[in-house]
C-alpha cells in the first residue's frame, strides 16, 4: 500500500507543489496521475520515488515510512514501484529486449534472471515479436508497452 498523510512539498514561501495531500494506493491498483500543468503531477510522483523529501507530512510505502530515507536504500525504493514518465525515456541505441533487459542489469541481476524476465514480461505487453526492434522503429503504443514491461521487470508490490 502507498500512503501519503498530510503530505506538502513547498519549494518556496511562494511556489507550493503539494499542500496537504492524502492519498492510499491500495495493492495492486493501477493508478494514472492526470492533470493541468502545474498541479504537482511530478511533484507527487517525484516524492514516491525518493527524488524529492516532503516538507510535511509521512510517506509510507508498503509499510516503509520512505519520508526521511537513505541514499542507500532508493534503488531499493524504486523496485517496489513501478513508475511509468510520459517521456518513455528509452535508450535510443538498445533494442526491445535490451532496453527491458537494462533495468535488470543496473540492478545487479543475473544473466539467467534476465533470460528468463525479460521474454516473458515482453510477451505480456504484446511485444514478443519484436525484441529486436530499436524505439525508433516501433510505434508509439509499442514504446509506451516497453516502458511498462521495463516497470514490470521488477515485479513492483502487489499484495499487501
Amino acid at each position: 500500500m502507498i500512503s501519503l498523510k498530510g503530505v506538502s512539498k513547498h519549494y518556496t514561501k511562494d511556489s507550493i507543489g503539494l499542500d496537504n495531500i492524502n492519498l492510499e494506493i491500495n495493492p495492486g491498483e493501477f493508478v494514472s496521475v492526470v492533470g493541468q500543468s502545474g498541479t504537482g503531477k511530478t511533484t507527487l510522483v517525484k516524492l514516491l520515488i525518493a527524488e524529492e523529501e516532503p516538507t510535511e507530512g509521512t510517506i509510507e510505502i508498503g509499510g516503509w515510512d520512505i519520508t526521511g530515507i537513505s541514499q542507500r536504500d532508493i534503488p531499493c525504493l524504486r523496485r517496489q514501484v513501478g513508475v511509468i514518465f510520459q517521456d518513455f525515456k528509452l535508450l535510443s541505441k538498445k533494442t526491445v529486449v535490451e532496453n527491458v533487459a537494462f533495468a535488470l542489469e543496473v540492478s545487479g541481476a543475473s544473466r539467467s534472471r534476465i533470460r528468463e524476465v525479460v521474454p516473458r514480461v515482453l510477451d505480456i505487453v504484446g511485444l514478443k515479436h519484436k525484441y529486436d526492434r530499436y524505439p525508433h522503429q516501433v510505434s508509439g503504443g509499442e514504446q509506451q508497452r516497453i516502458v511498462i514491461a521495463r516497470s514490470l521487470v521488477h515485479r513492483p508490490s502487489s499484495s499487501p
